[in-house]
């Protein structure tokens, strides 16, 4: 990790609604799939941020940016992967769209 300057960390939403499979969205009040909506509260348990690395002791890893609670469980921790750049070159067909 020490070579990257950004970490993707997912962590467990321990205290969020997982209940919420309806909702209205108080611009017009008509009750909706959780899905369909751009709302922040969502069954799913799962989140997921992009940090700074400030610096790394041992197993400890300093960073900056993290979206989450204290006590919160990390489960997993990659580099940024927005940061990859592809080994091969471009290959004719990889830019194309169906139309």
């Amino acid at each position: 990790m020490a070579s990257y300057a950004r970490v993707e960390v997912i962590y467990w939403l321990h205290l969020s609604r997982r209940d919420l499979v309806r909702q209205s969205p108080a611009d017009d009040g008509r009750a909706r799939g959780t899905f369909s909506l751009r709302s922040p509260v969502r069954p799913n348990p799962l989140g997921t941020s992009i940090a700074e690395l400030l610096s790394i002791d041992g197993n400890t890893l300093l960073v900056r940016g993290l979206d989450c609670l204290d006590g919160t469980r990390l489960l997993d921790l990659k580099p940024d992967r927005s940061l990859f750049i592809p080994i091969a070159p471009p290959q004719r067909g990889d830019f194309e769209t169906a139309n």
